[in-house]
């Protein structure tokens, strides 16, 4: 059977990281559990997977993650306190996160890189393909980006990594990558890559932001990957193996998202997403954007 008509249901969420970009706040709190809007960025995330039809979801998780699986578990106190109180709509939102899919969950332990902690997922995965999302990227539920790598996983094989074009002088913070085009517009099929290159030393402006559909083959190129930039395992250096050694018959392909992107990664960033999302929620919008007006008028007035 071609593997690439394999369905895919299962993704894997690392969550090890220790989140020190947004310290004091990450001390005890998982840096996936900080609010965007009146969500934990976690949610966001698992509710992109389940739109894609991914409903297997196996979290990657570290030292003080527990809260990952108290947000995703059930709260009977809380949800008969609302209850009794017959705030339906405040209990729906509680109940939401519930039954999103079936969440496993497994200990990175050692925080060896992003390589390392896909690696520890698969025991779980087997022999199938499945994605990774990477928490720090929401991408806006009204551009369907991951259900659009998967239709490209089942055109073309392999595996599948997200691309956007940035500013040449910010290609230094992303994986990027060289690639060739294929018969459809958005696809690439990517022939290098290399992590955070200098300016100078980029092959083009295409960065990988942190959306993966990976074929199984990923797990044994990652067992045998030496520990790169940073001394941890790179998945890039695994996808780049994958790329360019004809042997291994794993191509990597990549589909060029040109939709809209929140990166919570870093403080700044994090702040205009909750800005952005707000402003287009119907129930905070408005007030939001006409208050966004009178600061701005007031602050270029001074």
């Amino acid at each position: 059977m071609d593997s690439s008509r394999t369905r895919i249901t299962k993704a894997v969420i690392p969550a090890a990281g220790l989140g020190t970009r947004f310290l004091p706040a990450t001390k005890a709190t998982p840096k996936e559990m900080l609010p965007v809007v009146d969500k934990p960025a976690i949610q966001y995330v698992v509710e992109e997977a389940v739109s894609a039809g991914l409903t297997d979801v196996l979290m990657i998780t570290g030292r003080n993650k527990r809260p990952l699986e108290d947000h995703f578990d059930r709260n009977h106190e809380l949800e008969e306190a609302l209850r009794k109180k017959g705030d339906e709509a405040r209990l729906a939102k509680v109940a939401e996160s519930n039954d999103l899919a079936n969440i496993h969950y497994v200990r990175q332990g050692d925080p060896r890189g992003l390589g390392h902690a896909v690696l520890c997922a698969a025991e779980h995965v087997g022999d199938q393909p499945f994605a990774v999302l990477l928490g720090d990227d929401l991408i806006d539920p009204r551009d369907p980006l991951l259900a659009r790598m998967v239709r490209a996983r089942a055109d073309h094989g392999g595996s599948v990594i997200a691309l956007m074009e940035v500013d040449p002088e910010q290609i230094h913070l992303y994986g990027c990558a060289a690639v060739e085009t294929t018969a459809d517009s958005d696809v690439v099929r990517v022939t290098n890559l290399v992590e955070k290159p200098a300016t100078a030393d980029a092959p083009s402006n295409y960065a990988v932001i942190g959306r993966y559909v990976l074929d199984p083959a990923i797990f044994d190129v990652l067992r045998t990957t030496e520990p790169g930039r940073g001394n941890e395992i790179q998945l890039t250096d695994a996808l780049q193996r994958l790329a360019t050694d004809e042997e291994l018959d794993s191509p990597v392909y990549g589909v060029v998202f040109k939709g809209r992107r929140y990166d919570t990664g870093d403080r700044g960033d994090y702040l205009r997403a909750i800005v952005r999302l707000a402003c287009e929620r119907e129930d905070l919008g408005a007030d939001l954007r006409a208050w966004l007006r009178k600061y701005v008028a007031e602050e270029m007035a001074d």
